[in-house]
């Protein structure tokens, strides 16, 4: 009988894409995870294998209008979305200990990130091109050696970069509404409404797993680590009601508000932040 670790083996392991979509049963067994398993990589088709930033440009917001650019935006998207299913299952191998509830909450997370790529590549397909047909990159995986605890992922996926979706989804579906494109606009709400519930999962672990008298704050920028801060948990235009929405306190949402889109706030200088965004280390994208 499958269990949770074999599922997430397999997820990841297997170099299709159906491989990857494919929903896991109810009620799998997770009474024996086994040892930590770290993979450095997802076995992906050879259409799928990841190439640097700078061979896959993504057009700006404002083609929407234009169906040629628009796909090249949905297909990123859907990778984005993809890259988010792997991370999950190198999770569920990467920390067998974390609590069962958490480990289950990587799973429903799994699951949505699954039905997002689909809902994604049905878009692709719906301007008659097939997922893989551009250039994808890895940029949520160049992430992953840095991570070595269950707190420390859901500061990056959950509060990091999911957290920014809620601001980036608002964008992105009133750009696709200005273009035209009703179909990917209504996608994309049904992305920013389950990102809600991804980033209030990420919030509920951080109160509970951070040291006491340590502020919320405080605690997720002591679990992320460069280039993750608080410029990439938000959107170029900020928008406080996911994060309401999501149990965020006051504090935390107005702290992330004031942050600087164009600064590291740990007090790096502008300089050397544009230098390590023209390595391609500081892409903001919409996952």
């Amino acid at each position: 009988m499958p269990t949770l670790r074999t599922f997430a083996l397999t997820l990841l392991t297997t170099p299709t894409l159906e491989a990857r979509l494919i929903a896991p049963p109810r009620g799998l067994p997770d009474d024996a995870p086994g040892p930590p398993l770290r993979l450095a990589e997802p076995a992906r088709p050879a259409n799928l294998m990841p190439v640097h930033v700078r061979r896959s440009r993504v057009p700006a917001l404002s083609a929407w209008g234009n169906p040629a650019l628009r796909v090249r935006i949905l297909h990123a998207l859907a990778n984005h979305e993809l890259q988010a299913v792997e991370l999950y299952a190198w999770a569920l191998l990467a920390f067998p200990d974390a609590p069962s509830e958490l480990r289950a909450d990587l799973l429903s997370v799994l699951i949505d990130e699954q039905r997002h790529t689909r809902m994604y590549v049905a878009r692709v397909e719906a301007h008659g091109r097939a997922f893989g047909d551009f250039p994808v990159t890895d940029y949520f995986w160049a992430k992953a050696p840095s991570i070595t605890t269950p707190l420390q992922f859901l500061c990056a996926m959950a509060l990091t970069w999911e957290n920014a979706n809620l601001d980036h989804t608002t964008e992105t579906a009133a750009a696709a509404r200005a273009g035209g494109d009703e179909a990917s606009a209504a996608v994309i709400d049904k992305v920013h409404a389950d990102e809600v519930r991804h980033v209030a999962i990420g919030w509920k672990w951080l109160a509970r797993l951070k040291p006491d008298g340590m502020t919320m704050w405080d605690a997720w920028q002591a679990n992320v680590a460069w280039p993750l801060r608080p410029a990439l948990a938000r959107g170029r235009r900020f928008h406080a009601e996911g994060r309401v929405a999501a149990g965020m306190d006051p504090a935390f949402i107005a702290a992330l508000e004031a942050a600087d889109n164009d600064l590291d706030v740990r007090g790096e200088g502008l300089e050397a932040l544009r230098s390590r965004r023209g390595s391609g280390d500081d892409a903001v994208s919409t996952s």
